[in-house]
């Protein structure tokens, strides 16, 4: 079936697609679902850097809520914190703080708002010339299996004085928690059976109580009401130009929109439509670059589209805007209620990992599946190492570091896969007739 742009078409192999609206009570457990599977990374980027995990849950909330506006409720995306900023963060921390970061942030949005200008002057035709299948299949392969070592090791060592530990509890709840789900995603029917990964979480967590490896004390403590601490960026924000926070997040937008433009490939697979053509990649680097503003302006790091999410979008086939939308307003406010917060933060390592082992690897069939249909010929020898390029480079972890300006291995993945695309010829002198 052909990638279709018209608003009006439906794609009927949905369970729910862009534009359907769920019942209302099925509406809070299926965007429930997307939340949880999109808090462990969107809090854990902010923990590491020092922010406070409230900010992050809002602006990923109000981050979310603008790009669905945007692209005209278009695109079904959830955007979080984005893990490509981190180094840099924690290095604006230690010497500028809460500001640099902010004034970074807000930045790096300005930069997708550039970008997005210049494509809708000159179009995007040029995509198709330079993403063809033999480099987007990999690239997709890689945004998913280049998680999966850190699915693995949170999955096995838990942290003591500083140290990884290798841990059985830890694996027998994250390989129990993927069994549960695995089970709930083949044989539950009806609402349950749209709500696997909101299940598979909730049992893992009954599970990680019982082996002792939750601590529930932070939600004792919690008070119900907590106001995330915005006011930090406002009150001790001076009118000075950060001009070194600028220049070490700037460029990493780059990075961040090779992710961006592998989430809508993957979205297109999956809605059957191409919203490279409608709304326009133009409009969804947009929305992105303005959602990454808000996220600045409230004192949380940059967002981006998520994975993780789309993983859901995969298993469950609900792909409608309400349920994300409903995720993103249960984000912002959930960043006000402290014990809930804490609740979410107390889920382990391990349950997450179980699940993400199911979200990842979706993911990464969904890049085999694009090379399957576009009939890739692994006999020419262009073809067959493009793609080994891109898969040990990304997988691999390759980075590549020139000062403060670092491309991911996923990034460099994708710049060599371009590169070696629009480089060699067709046919390798070999092969010739």
């Amino acid at each position: 079936m052909e990638m279709s742009k018209q608003s009006d078409f439906r794609n009927n192999e949905a369970v729910l697609d862009i534009n359907d609206k769920p019942a209302p009570l099925h509406w809070i457990g299926l965007s429930l679902q997307h939340l949880f599977t999109m808090f462990g990374a969107t809090v854990l980027v902010p923990i590491l850097v020092g922010i406070n995990p409230g900010i992050a849950l809002v602006s990923s909330g109000l981050g979310t809520l603008v790009y669905l506006t945007v692209t005209k409720g278009k695109i079904p995306a959830y955007l979080g914190s984005s893990f490509a900023f981190i180094a840099a963060m924690q290095l604006l921390m230690k010497t500028d703080g809460y500001p640099a970061i902010a004034q970074g942030a807000m930045t790096t949005g300005l930069v997708y708002i550039i970008v997005s200008i210049v494509i809708g002057k000159v179009g995007s035709a040029w995509l198709d010339k330079i993403l063809p299948a033999i480099v987007v299949g990999p690239v997709v392969m890689v945004i998913g299996l280049g998680l999966a070592a850190t699915a693995a090791n949170n999955a096995m060592y838990r942290t003591v004085d500083g140290n990884q530990v290798y841990d059985f509890k830890y694996v027998f709840v994250a390989l129990a928690t993927l069994a549960i789900t695995i089970f709930f995603n083949m044989y539950l029917k009806g609402f349950l059976g749209l709500i696997p990964i909101l299940l598979g979480i909730v049992s893992g967590y009954v599970l990680a109580l019982l082996v002792g490896i939750v601590d529930v004390q932070p939600i004792v403590d919690a008070h119900w009401f907590a106001l995330p601490d915005f006011q930090v960026p406002f009150i001790e924000y001076k009118p000075t130009l950060h001009i070194g926070a600028i220049t070490t997040m700037a460029p990493i937008a780059f990075v961040t929109m090779t992710e961006h433009i592998g989430h809508l490939m993957v979205l297109n697979k999956l809605t059957k439509r191409n919203f490279f053509e409608e709304p326009g990649l133009n409009k969804t680097l947009l929305g992105d670059g303005l959602a990454q503003v808000v996220a600045g302006f409230v004192g949380g790091p940059p967002v981006t589209s998520y994975g993780e999410n789309i993983g859901v979008l995969a298993i469950t086939r609900v792909h409608s805007v309400f349920v994300i939308g409903g995720a993103a307003v249960l984000a912002v406010g959930l960043g006000f209620v402290g014990k809930l917060t804490a609740l979410i933060l107390s889920i382990p390592n391990p349950v997450i990992s179980g699940i993400s082992f199911v979200l990842f690897g979706v993911i990464a069939a969904s890049g085999l599946k694009i090379l399957i249909e576009n009939k890739v010929d692994f006999d020419k020898k262009k073809n067959l190492l493009i793609a080994s390029v891109i898969l040990v480079v990304g997988i691999g972890g390759l980075v590549f570091q020139a000062g403060t300006f670092t491309l991911s291995s996923m990034a460099l993945a994708t710049v060599l896969g371009i590169f070696l695309n629009l480089i060699l010829p067709e046919q390798a002198r070999s092969e010739e007739k």
